[in-house]
């Protein structure tokens, strides 16, 4: 997020309790960035969630592997539940979070 961008949305930024991005993807060699054009507040949309009645609806892209190979896993004929996924080499306390503070 460039500073212009960040001073016009500062508001969404540090309050919503949910946003959306929108920009373009800029690749330098092992290097992805996500270069944010424009800042939507989904808050409303987030407070909505426990009140609809019909299913939340999810859009699949190009890298869905789950629905791309028919909805299965290797080994595995079902649904898959989270305890399907294993990672043997991922721990938990290895995994480090940088926080930024934006004051």
């Amino acid at each position: 997020v460039w500073p212009k961008v960040f001073e016009a949305n500062r508001r969404a930024i540090l309050g919503a309790g949910m946003i959306s991005v929108a920009g373009h993807i800029q690749r330098e060699g092992e290097v992805v960035h996500l270069v944010v054009q424009r800042i939507t507040d989904l808050s409303t949309e987030l407070a909505s969630i426990g009140k609809r009645g019909d299913a939340f609806p999810l859009t699949h892209g190009r890298g869905d592997e789950f629905r791309a190979t028919g909805g299965s896993l290797p080994g595995n004929t079902g649904t898959p539940t989270p305890r399907d996924i294993y990672i043997p080499d991922l721990h938990i306390d290895t995994v480090r979070v940088k926080s930024k503070d934006f004051r």
